[in-house]
């Protein structure tokens, strides 16, 4: 796996920064990663479930070695782990997350050096689900999706009452759940139970790339199978690709990481 602890070493001409900005109150706290320039591309990069923006930091900067203002940051109540963020893990849910990354979309649109019409959303697991459902309902003003390994899965486990190794009664839903070290509030299976993600990914319209392991223990490559079926089938004249890692697992490892970054460079320069 990679050393997430290690800050990715930055080309000349990038610069490393922390930002800031508040949804309902709450401080969210990210990094930018800049390369030189003004009118530049925007690439906002989103970590997945229990994870931090450390996780997918070097995605970012490697974004921004392609020409990308990009950016990675803390879900609100999304980590117990190394989270910047305000916010506590039982408010958390991917409700709460869609609004945090409009929240940094918002603000990242603000800035004097960006091109506010040229925005790439890329999301690992949870990350994926939510960067897939805000740009359904952005549609248009995202010019690219990115999902690695995207946790399609969760409104199905809601229903099956687990998440991960924790279970619970779907139909009598507790205050909290302990998953591992984090505790979860009800709203975060209440806020899914009911919806059907792959009827509410659709409406977006512009490009895709959906890249999933073949071992993924966590959530099933077919999910993804689905997702790619669900954009191929929508009438809009976009890029749609679909790539399997042979043998990659959730988190993909350095060998699989790097495979899956060969079809990042090629879908955003081909």
């Amino acid at each position: 796996m990679f050393d997430f602890f290690r800050k990715p070493k930055l080309k000349d001409g990038i610069t490393e920064s922390v930002f800031e900005c508040k949804r309902d109150g709450l401080t969210i706290r990210g990094t930018e990663y800049r390369p030189e320039g003004e009118n530049l591309p925007i690439a906002i990069v989103c970590h997945g479930f229990m994870a931090w923006q450390d996780t997918v930091r070097h995605y970012a900067a490697l974004l921004a070695e392609m020409g990308y203002a990009a950016y990675c940051f803390d879900f609100n109540g999304g980590s117990v782990m190394r989270s910047k963020s305000d916010g506590k893990t039982t408010d958390m849910s991917v409700l709460t997350e869609i609004k945090d990354l409009e929240a940094v979309i918002a603000h990242v649109k603000s800035l004097p050096y960006v091109n506010p019409d040229e925005l790439l959303l890329m999301g690992c697991s949870q990350g994926g689900f939510v960067s897939a459902l805000t740009a359904a309902k952005l549609k248009d003003q995202v010019k690219k999706l990115v999902l690695f390994y995207p946790a399609f899965c969760i409104p199905d486990d809601a229903r099956a009452g687990k998440m991960m190794i924790s279970k619970f009664d779907p139909q009598n839903l507790p205050e909290t759940v302990k998953c591992g070290p984090m505790k979860l509030g009800r709203c975060y299976m209440a806020d899914v139970m009911d919806m059907n993600p792959f009827e509410e990914i659709k409406g977006y319209t512009v490009d895709v790339l959906i890249v999933h392991g073949t071992a993924d223990k966590i959530v099933n490559v077919n999910y993804a199978e689905q997702a790619f079926d669900t954009y191929k089938n929508e009438p809009y004249e976009r890029k749609v690709e679909y790539y399997t890692i042979e043998g990659g697992t959730h988190m993909f490892s350095k060998r699989h990481d790097k495979i899956a970054i060969e079809y990042l460079d090629a879908f955003i320069n081909n």
